[in-house]
């Protein structure tokens, strides 16, 4: 059945490398079932009925996506969009929280809509071929950033922004171990390298001190828990910003925000997690990009009903791919894997950021390892696919590198006289981006 469902000796793969695979891909975003809580908890939404909600749109999204177009790619709240949504609507302008959730509603049925009209497709097809590579590499600096960040390898500085932490403390020293174990395992071929890593980094981390008394691991109090009601957040979005037209213009910008930065993280993902995947073609185009977008349109509107920010695809999905999952039975093992960390999320919550970081790490890079299909003597090409290299990472956000890739690929285009090389949508997708950028009414949030 599975055989028949997934097409595994299509995809050269097994039942066994794709649980292997979903197992990858839970450990490395299972982190999601901690961190949107705690953001989202910042609003006055109940923080137990969140934990509960995001585990549970985690994973029908995820089915969803499975199901739809058999890519390994997983689905869970969005990071950074959950804090534009706590910190910018919420906190910043004063919004109700179920308000919130409608404007999210609303930017989900507009997503359905140009997904469905085909639009969201198209949008992909005009990102110009060595920008979609560039994503993806872009998309490695970023996710081996937060993997340094993650871990305290890299923390803040006020005086050059960043710099590395203290690699004599145990949790960095555990990280920098884990780095090298991963990295050897990876070489050598190991079966399941990164969740032996995570795994071992774990269970070392019992005896290591974090500080005080404290230790990196700390064992939860139980292993088995019942999920909490979801009932204080289930189903409580309302649309009262749509009674007048004062509310509906103060509500607009948001709502376009929210509709960009979806938009471009998720094509973002996609592209990125189905290039290193070997299901992006040569002409760049992406088979079944249709039902992938279809996908991620229900998953915007599932999250503000259920009671969350907008769920997105994973870019963590890149760590099953590189563990051998090539179809939606690695992400339904990642869906199934979150329904069940709802009876175990204190022994979930135990893994440290030093187990989880090493293998974001390494994702990114092998996700970098596709720059050489960029051709860098071409100063035209390398110019926007070095500008959405460092932007991804730099602004924290793959859409801003992607815009700033497509407002200087259109630059160039038009300042040398050959505007051909670039399609009209993508020329149209700058100019969104440009505005966005400068804070032209009404992409101002």
């Amino acid at each position: 059945m599975l055989q028949r469902l997934f097409k595994l000796d299509q995809h050269h793969t097994t039942v066994g490398r794709e649980l292997q695979a979903g197992l990858t891909t839970f450990a490395a975003m299972a982190y999601i079932l901690a961190v949107n809580p705690a953001i989202l908890a910042n609003t006055g939404m109940d923080k137990g009925a969140l934990v509960t909600v995001t585990a549970l749109t985690a994973a029908i999204a995820t089915m969803i996506m499975a199901l739809l177009t058999n890519y390994p790619i997983a689905l869970a709240p969005g990071m950074g969009i959950n804090a534009f949504f706590t910190f910018t609507m919420v906190l910043g302008k004063g919004i109700p929280w179920s308000e919130a959730l409608g404007m999210v509603f609303v930017n989900g049925a507009i997503f359905l809509l140009l997904s469905v009209t085909g639009v969201r497709e198209k949008i992909i097809a005009a990102i110009p071929g060595s920008l979609k590579i560039a994503v993806t590499c872009g998309i490695g600096l970023f996710i081996a950033f937060i993997g340094l960040k993650n871990g305290g390898i890299i923390v803040a500085n006020p005086a050059t922004f960043v710099s590395h932490g203290d690699f004599a403390s145990g949790p960095v020293a555990l990280c920098l171990f884990g780095i090298v174990l991963t990295a050897v395992l990876v070489a050598r071929r190991v079966p399941g390298a990164i969740v032996l890593s995570i795994a071992t980094v774990t269970v070392i981390g019992l005896f290591v001190r974090a500080g005080g008394n404290k230790m990196v691991t700390e064992m939860p109090a139980s292993f088995i828990a019942m999920p909490a009601s979801p009932e204080p957040i289930f189903f409580k979005l309302t649309f009262g910003f749509l009674t007048n037209s004062n509310a509906i213009m103060m509500a607009l910008p948001l709502i376009l925000t929210l509709l960009l930065v979806d938009m471009f993280d998720n094509i973002g993902t996609l592209i990125g997690v189905t290039k290193r995947a070997g299901f992006l073609r040569p002409d760049g185009t992406l088979p079944k990009a249709g039902r992938a977008l279809l996908a991620d349109s229900l998953a915007t509107l599932l999250s503000a009903l259920f009671g969350t920010s907008t769920v997105v695809s994973y870019i963590e999905s890149a760590s099953g791919v590189e563990a051998g999952g090539r179809t939606g039975l690695t992400t339904m093992t990642t869906a199934l894997l979150m329904l069940v960390a709802l009876f175990f999320t204190p022994l979930i919550l135990i893994v440290p950021a030093a187990a989880t970081a090493p293998a974001l790490v390494i994702v990114g890079v092998f996700m970098m390892q596709s720059i050489t299909e960029i051709e860098m003597g071409d100063f035209t090409v390398a110019v926007p696919a070095v500008l959405t290299l460092l932007a991804i990472p730099l602004t924290f956000s793959i859409a801003e590198g992607i815009g700033m890739g497509l407002i200087s690929a259109a630059v160039l285009a038009l300042g040398l006289g050959d505007p051909k090389r670039m399609t009209t949508l993508g020329y149209f997708l700058a100019v969104i981006f440009f505005l966005q950028f400068f804070h032209i009414w009404p992409f101002k949030a």
